[in-house]
């Protein structure tokens, strides 16, 4: 076995991204600081992404554009604290020519302990949005829910 970094995976449209609660995620009181939420729900989109085939590290090196979280709607309902084992549950509700929105959760078990509405703006090297690669877009919409593995809407 090749030790390698994990990544998570689709369960139908929605990715899945495991990770456990580690003490520097906490607070002194042992249960996670609001600020860690932003980085799971971050690892989790950057996963997705790479999971489903779109290159980031690509498209900023050969210059076509970055993302960039231009709006982030958090809802936090319950703590998660110390050594917990987490979901994040993330999917893909709009697409447009230059952006998109993920809806995502933090689940311990099956209880939501926080979720997000993100949307993430791609942005030219100048920093104004701009059209997303017509390849990314494809990929966007075959993840929707109710799209077939063709992207097709499902009837």
């Amino acid at each position: 076995m090749t030790d390698a970094p994990y990544h998570g995976h689709f369960v139908g449209p929605e990715h899945r991204f495991a990770l456990r609660v580690y003490f520097e995620d906490t607070d002194f009181s042992g249960v996670v600081y609001h600020a860690n939420y932003l980085r799971y729900f971050e690892r989790a989109r950057s996963d997705m992404l790479r999971v489903a085939g779109i290159d980031q590290a690509a498209a900023h090196a050969n210059g076509t554009g970055v993302y960039a979280v231009a709006a982030m709607d958090l809802k936090f309902r319950s703590p998660a604290h110390f050594d917990d084992a987490l979901l994040i549950r993330s999917h893909v509700t709009d697409v447009r020519a230059a952006s998109c929105h993920i809806a995502q959760g933090v689940y311990r078990d099956d209880v939501l302990l926080c979720e997000a509405m993100v949307t993430a703006a791609f942005l030219s090297p100048s920093g104004r949005p701009t059209r997303q690669p017509k390849d990314w877009l494809a990929i966007y919409k075959a993840l929707m829910p109710g799209a077939d593995p063709k992207g097709r809407p499902v009837t």
